[in-house]
């Protein structure tokens, strides 16, 4: 397979930068609080045209690479929150590239995992990735020459193979929102962009997604079934650069939330100027009671092995247990406390023998079917989000990082003390973890 240029600048930056509620109800156990409603799970829809399932009505839109297949099947049931209930702990696992690898097929060994676990996630989709390289000339990157990008073009096997997988887990209940495309960073990097380029950025995001099969030729690969315009509504943005410009510009389509902050703490976002502000976070480092990490495989590699991608194989299983334990210790940390949405975003990858994938399976595994707990993607998120009681949503951001509240029906309605003042229960250090 292709090497991916410019993996390594991925979130240097972020390096260096130090709800009334509704519940997804879950097969299974059940939070001590929570209204024991249930769904069946992300099993994929028998009436699906998935690669297990029968036939789905497709109506082809333009050329037909994307398709309206009617509403998103596997959708996870809501329910409002009953007064005095503790809200959900929701897992957002997130993948930036999301690109379908020959002999590696990491696309298609998480769809298995999360459906395995009773999870959803988000497919950050790189334009680029569904535009063959003979046709690269017809993207241009904002202040960038024609047929430029930082990423390379896929081979056309693995084009195909990336449409098929994006295909499935689509139907299979999971979100595809956009990587963008020629991950540009740096100094013509999207900190450099105006709103009016960021625009232009998007138009070609569509064109690629919504046009594969004129661009391609291909008949033999089936049609994505969503149409693009409905479908995608937010992204994270190459190297967590650019929000200030980004969002204004991803306002005007209808987005309604950005995955591209620089990290921030486990409380509970705010918005942006109307979009909803769902960064990676600053999670407690593994022995440590003061150092703290962004929620990414790759910042984790740089504070690792300072980003080297091939350690020797002996140090292998403590790099994972290592990076196992810091997504439990920040799982952790929000689940004892104030239930704030723990966001974790990821690569496709093989970085020091796959060790940070294998350390996604292992959290995944762990922490999706515990009671209370809702693995997501950022569409369900906020839809949730945004079908709550604004006065409550208000009172579950003024929780702070590690607080707990001596009642929850101080902040979910009903009776109960007073929530503490934020700050008045820190967090000092995560449980230690039992193997």
């Amino acid at each position: 397979m292709r090497s991916v240029r410019g993996a390594a600048v991925l979130v240097v930056v972020a390096v260096l930068a130090a709800i009334g509620f509704v519940v997804f109800a879950k097969d299974g156990g059940k939070d001590s609080n929570a209204s024991p409603t249930k769904h069946s799970g992300p099993a994929p829809d028998p009436s699906s045209s998935s690669a297990s399932g029968g036939p789905r009505k497709e109506v082809p839109i333009g050329d037909g690479s994307t398709a309206d297949t009617g509403p998103q099947p596997n959708q996870p049931k809501t329910e409002k929150l009953k007064p005095g209930e503790k809200p959900p702990q929701f897992v957002v696992f997130s993948w930036d590239g999301a690109a379908e690898m020959d002999g590696v097929n990491l696309v298609t060994r998480f769809r298995k995992v999360a459906r395995e676990s009773n999870a959803y996630m988000t497919l950050f989709l790189s334009g680029i990735y569904v535009l063959p390289e003979s046709k690269k000339a017809l993207y241009q990157g904002p202040q960038h020459g024609v047929g430029a990008s930082d990423i390379e073009f896929l081979y056309d096997k693995n084009e195909k193979a990336t449409i098929k997988a994006i295909r499935d887990a689509w139907l299979e209940g999971d979100e595809v929102g956009t990587h963008f495309n020629g991950h540009f960073c740096g100094a013509k990097g999207g900190d450099h962009w105006s709103v009016d380029e960021w625009k232009k950025e998007i138009d070609q995001v569509y064109s690629f997604v919504q046009n594969w099969r004129t661009n391609s030729g291909w008949t033999d690969v089936p049609s994505l079934p969503f149409d693009y315009k409905k479908e995608l509504i937010g992204g994270r943005a190459p190297c967590l650069e650019g929000q200030k410009t980004l969002i204004p510009a991803a306002k005007q389509y209808g987005w309604r939330y950005d995955a591209s902050s620089k990290g921030g703490n486990q409380v509970w976002p705010k918005k942006i100027d109307g979009l909803w502000d769902l960064p990676l976070q600053s999670l407690p480092w593994p022995g440590s009671p003061t150092k703290t990490q962004l929620s990414m495989d790759y910042n984790i590699m740089a504070e690792q092995t300072n980003a080297k991608k091939d350690a020797p194989k002996e140090q292998w299983d403590a790099l994972r247990k290592q990076a196992t334990d810091f997504y439990l210790g920040g799982f952790n940390r929000a689940y004892t406390t104030n239930r704030a949405p723990l966001f974790i975003g990821n690569h496709f990858e093989t970085w020091n023998g796959g060790v940070y994938m294998d350390a996604v399976e292992n959290t995944m595994r762990t922490v999706c079917k515990k009671d209370g707990v809702r693995c997501v993607s950022f569409r369900q998120f906020v839809d949730w989000l945004d079908a709550q009681d604004p006065a409550v949503v208000a009172k579950l951001q003024g929780l702070g990082l590690g607080q707990t509240p001596a009642d929850w029906g101080t902040v979910t309605g009903g009776s109960g003390a007073p929530v503490p003042p934020a700050g008045s229960a820190p967090y000092i250090n995560p449980p230690a973890r039992k193997e």
